[in-house]
């Protein structure tokens, strides 16, 4: 029997891409969605961000992102007005570590996951490291990004290649 593989002129990479997409198509039930972006976002696109968190936590999904401004902050917005109990917010140093208004929204995220083994790196080497962990719970990843977000897009690679479903929008 010929699998799809040995065709001459088939990538197995793209049949791997699609039965992924095709699995998670199928299955309706609710997922483990991992929501990342920039911090500079302006209002208009953080109202957006924010509607599509709490759509996607009412209809049942887990959300995951990290505590920073901007997508992340409106992410969690979206998520706690739905089901404050269906997010997770994984840091990526400790809580000290974040801004004071990061901090007044995140006291009151019943899943929080700090990292104050991180707070000695810079900032972009502990986001990075972040990333990774919430890739690696998620089943599919949504990124709003720059086309010069080097560590957003390191991160949908990242997701890629572990075969996650990987929706990355971009505000430029």
């Amino acid at each position: 029997m010929t699998q799809a593989t040995d065709l001459p002129g088939i990538d197995s990479p793209k049949i791997d891409e699609f039965l992924q997409e095709l699995a998670t198509i199928q299955n309706a039930g609710p997922k483990r969605i991992a929501l990342l972006g920039s911090r500079h976002v302006p209002i208009t696109h953080q109202h957006l961000i924010e509607m599509m968190s709490y759509a996607l936590v009412l209809a049942g999904n887990r959300l995951m992102t990290s505590g920073a401004m901007g997508t992340n902050a409106a992410a969690i917005r979206g998520a706690m007005r739905a089901n404050p109990n269906l997010l997770t917010v994984i840091l990526p140093q400790s809580l000290e570590r974040q801004p004071r208004e990061s901090r007044q929204q995140l006291d009151k995220v019943m899943h929080l996951v700090e990292k104050p083994e991180n707070d000695q790196l810079p900032l972009g080497e502990a986001s990075a490291l972040c990333n990774k962990e919430i890739v690696s719970r998620c089943q599919q990843l949504i990124c709003f990004a720059f086309h010069d977000s080097h560590t957003l897009l390191q991160t949908c690679e990242l997701a890629e290649e572990q075969h996650k479903v990987v929706t990355l929008f971009y505000f430029d």
